[in-house]
């Protein structure tokens, strides 16, 4: 038997999948985050792709209605029918994300759909694959500004003070869209030359600026280095205004990276850039 949420917990999500879950769960969310502050317990069940699979993971669903006196809600993307079947008797509201759009598409197509377990991971979608591990690649050996290697080759040049958010947005770009991103911090001593690194200036087509405000910045490096220069308050503002005066004087786009999630800065990013994944 699972263990019984704490009390606080309003209802428990499972997200079904023959696959890694993680479309059932992003849809799932999606649609979770549009009824306010609910406090869900949220469940992956991935590579449910055969019926002793379907029934451990009802027997799992059943076994947590009992336990929150509630049946659960359930995001499934399962494609084979039969083990769909075996999930939808669960005692759960069971919401069948490929039913919802398979069928209109199919009449839209006139094509019936394969209903054929692990379509995503076709040759075009191993090419894809291919050029995400790539981007990967990319960022992290472009990381911080480490290498001015093939820099030509980059998608986009995030530049920034140091701990505002460059490294993991360029990394999402990577993995999420296989855009090839490196960053640049900006330290005193281009403050002081009132210039960016010298070798940004032939790709200033290619930058974008991350800020952030001074409180957080303080927060965030004080768990890097506490109590340091480099994290006190007076700092952090002397250099976050240094940065965003030099990014409106050179003309950079930027944004504050301090209430935005990473998946908004990176659709940000693309817009402005006009970036294809």
């Amino acid at each position: 038997m699972p263990e019984s949420p704490p009390a606080h917990y309003d209802r428990t999500v499972f997200y079904v999948s023959d696959g890694t879950g993680i479309t059932a769960e992003t849809f799932g969310h999606s649609l979770l985050t549009q009824f306010g502050s609910l406090s869900l317990r949220q469940i992956r069940l991935p590579f449910v792709d055969s019926m002793e699979k379907a029934r451990e993971a009802r027997r799992r669903i059943d076994d947590q209605a009992l336990l929150d006196r509630h049946r659960p809600i359930v995001f499934s993307t399962l494609v084979d029918v039969a083990i769909n079947e075996v999930l939808q008797g669960a005692h759960a509201r069971f919401l069948d994300l490929f039913a919802t759009f398979v069928e209109p598409l199919e009449q839209e197509l006139r094509v019936r759909s394969s209903h054929t377990i692990g379509q995503s991971h076709t040759v075009a979608n191993s090419e894809r694959y291919d050029e995400r591990m790539r981007a990967i690649n990319f960022s992290l050996s472009h990381d911080d500004g480490q290498s001015d290697a093939d820099l030509q080759s980059a998608q986009v040049i995030l530049v920034g003070v140091s701990r505002s958010g460059k490294t993991p947005t360029t990394l999402y770009l990577a993995m999420q869209y296989g855009i090839r991103s490196a960053n640049y911090p900006l330290i005193p001593e281009d403050f002081d030359r009132r210039q960016l690194p010298d070798v940004l200036y032939k790709y200033k087509s290619k930058l974008f600026g991350l800020t952030i405000t001074p409180e957080r910045l303080s927060e965030v490096r004080n768990e890097r280095r506490p109590g340091s220069h480099y994290a006190s308050l007076d700092n952090c503002r002397r250099e976050i205004a240094a940065a965003e005066a030099m990014m409106r004087r050179e003309g950079i786009k930027w944004l504050s990276s301090t209430h935005k999630s990473i998946e908004e800065i990176a659709t940000t990013i693309m817009q402005e850039l006009n970036l294809r994944a």
